[in-house]
């Protein structure tokens, strides 16, 4: 019988490709613990913004629970956010999860869903405004590279997804094993979830 962590990967029309592989990247690379599935509501192929498109593992029909949920942002949030369907599953699927994450813009999913009432979180600089209107009852925090708050994970844009899984990592598995990824990838990792220069950039913070 399998020991591994499941990992359930929600994918859209016009997903950002480094908010899924960043993350999938270190996962894969503790293999041994973790199980990767792509899931969409459909399944089948799904494109991403960037153009290069995924096979995915299986529908919502066929998604049984994960142990961890990563929801990637990108343009096709602003869509989803009116897909009663995908809004749905992702409560469902959070309700189930030992931990739910998400990268970029994808919190906007989670917060729409009404996944994050009342939970610490952050998303991309640049589109802070906009996630932030998908829900008042969020704990929003303008200046993170990611926040963590008891099973949820939420990071700012892009890149930080892949600080967020080494700390993923080193909380599920060990730290050892989150510093042997980062060595192996040649990534230098952002071990401060407040590092965040991004913040001041866009006028969310001043000096």
């Amino acid at each position: 019988m399998s020991n591994k962590r499941s990992i359930g990967v929600l994918l859209f029309e016009g997903f950002e490709l480094l908010d899924v592989f960043g993350p999938l990247e270190m996962y894969g690379m503790a293999a041994d613990h973790f199980d990767i599935r792509l899931v969409c509501e459909h399944g089948g192929v799904i494109a991403s913004r960037q153009g290069p498109k995924s096979i995915v593992d299986c529908s919502f029909c066929d998604a049984k629970g994960f142990d961890l949920l990563l929801v990637p942002g990108g343009p096709g949030t602003r869509h989803e956010v009116g897909n009663q369907v995908l809004l749905d599953w992702l409560k469902d699927q959070s309700q189930r999860a030992t931990l739910v994450t998400s990268v970029c813009t994808g919190s906007a999913l989670l917060a729409k869903a009404g996944v994050l009432d009342g939970v610490h979180a952050t998303t991309n600089k640049m589109a802070f405004d906009w996630v932030t209107s998908q829900s008042s009852l969020v704990q929003w925090e303008k200046q993170a590279r990611w926040v963590e708050d008891g099973k949820f994970f939420s990071s700012s844009g892009v890149s930080a997804g892949i600080d967020m899984s080494l700390a993923v990592i080193a909380q599920l598995i060990s730290p050892k094993l989150a510093d042997q990824v980062a060595t192996f990838a040649e990534y230098e990792w952002h071990r401060d979830p407040s590092w965040d220069p991004f913040a001041k950039l866009h006028g969310l913070v001043g000096d």
